[in-house]
């Protein structure tokens, strides 16, 4: 799920618990959701488990942000090819 849908389907509460547990506010959240920023990869792997965490406790309603999806070169995230 892309951020800008998991925070267009939280409530109040998910968004600012996100928010909160990465040291940033909500409309940061949304800069980051409309390709305005882009997360560092340590902030982009804090809050992909905590979404992961909020989407768990939504009962199905919200599904984890992957962190890839935040970053500038979602390829640091890849796992390297085998030399052959």
């Amino acid at each position: 799920m892309e951020l800008k849908h998991f925070l267009k389907n939280a409530t109040k509460s998910e968004k600012y618990a996100v928010a909160t547990v990465c040291s940033d506010s909500v409309d940061y959240l949304y800069q980051l959701a409309g390709g305005h920023c882009f997360a560092s990869p340590r902030k982009a792997i804090r809050i992909e488990r905590l979404t992961r965490r909020v989407a768990k406790d939504s009962g199905g309603r919200l599904e984890a942000v992957p962190r890839a999806s935040m970053v500038r070169y979602p390829e640091i995230f890849e796992p390297e090819a085998e030399a052959e």
